[in-house]
């Protein structure tokens, strides 16, 4: 625009008038009018661009908030998952503890009075005397036996009333050493009652241990299978029958093989 130089008093006194030349000219732009401008496009460029920028701020900010929450709960759950696994170990280990603690008892219990060296030896002494108490009974037995037949036989062929009372006496006598020697049933009982009685204290402790454990039906599932070692002779002999045994020849099924 077009700047009109302004006329001074210093012209007006002198009375004369200086020309005033014409000068055009383009005046450059304000330092005010420049800042306010570029406080204007700041202004514009912090309002389209501020919301967007908290928005996605709060959205990155809730995301990792939500990520961090889901694995806080992952790992919690998988710590009660651990702790409940624990606590059940624990109730399965006291059980066994419980168990091998009651089963020490029982064992101690039978090594205090029952598998120590004086009861066993004990026992072993009843069935050594039971054993030694039959066949010395058996013996006199079959010797009084054989006296009486003998005897028998001899007073059948002599005629003197002096040598078959001789005789008789003979016989009475050794009818005698049999009734003594039978005695030893009543011995033999009571020592088989002596070592019954450890048996059956035995069986009691050996059966609560088989209890503590779960039983006879749980022992039998950790039994190995059997393995019979016994050479042909040794299957055949296979003791005296029992009442109520089964799987063995009676007598008249012996018989009835050679009818």
């Amino acid at each position: 625009m077009a700047v009109h130089r302004k006329r001074f008093r210093v012209e007006d006194i002198v009375g004369g008038e200086m020309p005033i030349p014409d000068v055009v000219e383009e005046a450059p732009p304000m330092h005010s009018e420049i800042m306010a401008e570029l406080r204007a496009i700041r202004a514009q460029m912090a309002k389209g661009a501020a919301p967007l920028s908290g928005s996605a701020a709060m959205a990155a900010i809730d995301a990792s908030t939500a990520h961090e929450l889901a694995e806080a709960r992952t790992m919690l759950d998988t710590y009660r998952a651990q702790i409940e696994q624990c606590e059940k170990l624990k109730v399965e280990l006291d059980l066994i503890h419980d168990a091998i603690d009651r089963t020490k008892r029982e064992i101690a219990t039978l090594h205090g009075k029952s598998f120590d060296g004086g009861e066993m030896a004990k026992v072993n002494g009843e069935l050594g005397a039971v054993v030694g108490g039959t066949e010395q009974a058996t013996q006199q037995i079959l010797e009084a036996a054989e006296s009486i037949d003998q005897a028998a036989s001899a007073m059948s062929k002599v005629d003197s009333a002096d040598q078959q009372k001789r005789l008789a006496d003979d016989i009475q006598e050794r009818v005698i050493s049999i009734f003594e020697a039978c005695n030893f049933q009543d011995l033999t009982g009571q020592r088989i009652s002596k070592v019954m009685t450890t048996m059956k204290f035995i069986e009691q402790h050996i059966n609560a241990m088989m209890d503590i454990w779960g039983g006879v039906d749980a022992i039998k599932a950790h039994v190995p299978a059997h393995v019979d070692s016994r050479s042909d002779d040794e299957k055949l002999l296979n003791g005296p029958k029992l009442a109520g045994d089964v799987g063995h020849a009676s007598q008249d099924d012996i018989d009835a093989l050679f009818d």
